[in-house]
């Protein structure tokens, strides 16, 4: 019968294995597996029910596929010693591959080295800024340790789960000791949980925000879907209240009246006046626009009544949030404003053109009959090399109406015809 088991190794490296048996290893024995092109030394992480949620879940797990490779046998006596022997060569590995990599002129930080059981393949890992070639240091390690070189390249998440270390809460790194996978986390986790945004106060030994920073997000945006947002104005029953802030754990809300007055009220208790205010029957969102569409109203009908200089930016923000069908139901005087102006501006654009002595032209617009007629210039894609032309045709049109020459305006060229 086979089992699945996990088995962790050196620098918090987990893996997935079968393990052929009648029951599967015990909890951190020491088990021979199968690595790349040999054999490898582990322990068992977790076995039976655990390893299948673990295997469906982490970030190292095959899902629901079958593990690729197998767990040997159980470690002997022999095998722990030189696993042992094997970690204090690490480090002795780690040193003289950073001698070649300051001999090879390389910007790159070696974290960690880790020697295979067998010693057939020694993997390096490193950290950098960019992208490193490192084909000349692979060669030079591979000569100087005749074995298989690896280097891989992580991020500085993973060099801290790697090499392991004590968090300002005065425990074990939670990415060292038990976090299945590393999930990023940006700014806007601590900005939901109203937390300082001072990067020195919220990052970790690693240099990123805390993973921990994760832990109670979902708790903070489902309490938060019961209050009402922050900034939101409310109808309750003394009037119009703006919300300040939501304190979640004690459940009360701070509001701030028109005339400055803040006042905190238990949720339940702010629900109880939001329904109380509404006694019509309709909704919070409802209650609310139906008392601004009626002060609009009441606004646009006394406006009606003034001058059209009179109104200010703060009335013309008001209409803003309406549509024209509202406003003009309540403001009859409005309407016919309205009304009057559109068939003026259609009985304007619908007048007819008259044609335009050259002569007459030029002594009303400047006084003098050698004077060329200002026209109005048209926008447009061609209106700027049309318009210079036909001014240039003007001018000479112009200077020649002594001649009997006469010249008709169409409101895109200027044609001349001789008597």
């Amino acid at each position: 019968m086979s089992h699945l088991i996990e088995v962790a190794f050196r620098g918090n490296r987990k893996e997935f294995f079968s393990w052929d048996g009648d029951a599967p290893p015990p909890l951190r024995a020491g088990v021979i597996v199968e690595a790349d092109r040999g054999e490898d030394f582990g322990r068992v992480h977790a076995t039976g029910e655990l390893a299948e949620v673990r295997c469906a879940g982490c970030a190292h797990g095959c899902g629901t596929a079958p593990p690729p490779r197998k767990a040997l046998r159980l470690a002997t006596a022999d095998d722990e010693r030189l696993d042992r022997e094997l970690t204090a060569d690490n480090e002795q590995a780690r040193r003289m591959s950073m001698e070649r990599v300051k001999a090879n002129g390389l910007v790159m930080k070696l974290t960690d080295a880790e020697w295979q059981w067998d010693r057939r393949k020694l993997t390096i890992y490193f950290t950098a800024d960019r992208r490193v070639d490192f084909r000349g240091l692979v060669r030079d390690l591979a000569a100087l340790f005749k074995s298989r070189i690896e280097l891989k390249q992580i991020g500085v998440r993973d060099e801290a789960k790697r090499l392991g270390g004590v968090g300002r809460c005065g425990r074990e790194y939670c990415s060292a000791s038990w976090l299945p996978d590393l999930r990023p986390v940006n700014l806007g986790v601590a900005k939901d949980q109203k937390l300082s945004l001072n990067p020195q106060q919220i990052s970790g030994a690693c240099g990123r925000l805390m993973c921990c920073l994760r832990y109670e997000h979902e708790f903070y945006v489902q309490s938060r879907r019961r209050f009402p947002k922050e900034g939101k104005i409310l109808l309750t029953t003394r009037g119009e209240e703006k919300v300040i802030a939501c304190d979640i754990f004690n459940e009360r809300v701070t509001l701030r009246t028109v005339d400055g007055d803040t006042r905190v009220v238990p949720l339940a208790e702010l629900k109880g006046e939001m329904g109380g205010a509404e006694h019509s029957g309709g909704t919070e969102e409802r209650g609310l626009a139906a008392s601004t569409a009626e002060y609009a109203i009441e606004t646009a009908a006394a406006m009606a009544e003034l001058e059209p200089q009179s109104m200010s930016m703060l009335d013309t923000m008001e209409f803003e949030a309406f549509t024209v069908a509202q406003l003009l139901e309540g403001a009859p005087a409005l309407a016919e404003m309205v009304a009057e102006s559109v068939g003026e501006a259609a009985a304007e654009s619908t007048a007819p053109a008259v044609p335009v002595q050259a002569g007459e032209a030029g002594a009303s617009a400047g006084g003098e009959a050698g004077e060329a007629p200002k026209r109005k210039r048209r926008r447009g894609r061609r209106g700027g090399r049309r318009l210079r032309a036909a001014e240039e045709r003007r001018r000479t049109e112009t200077d020649g109406t002594a001649d009997g020459q006469s010249a008709v305006d169409d409101g895109d060229d200027v044609e001349g015809d001789d008597d």
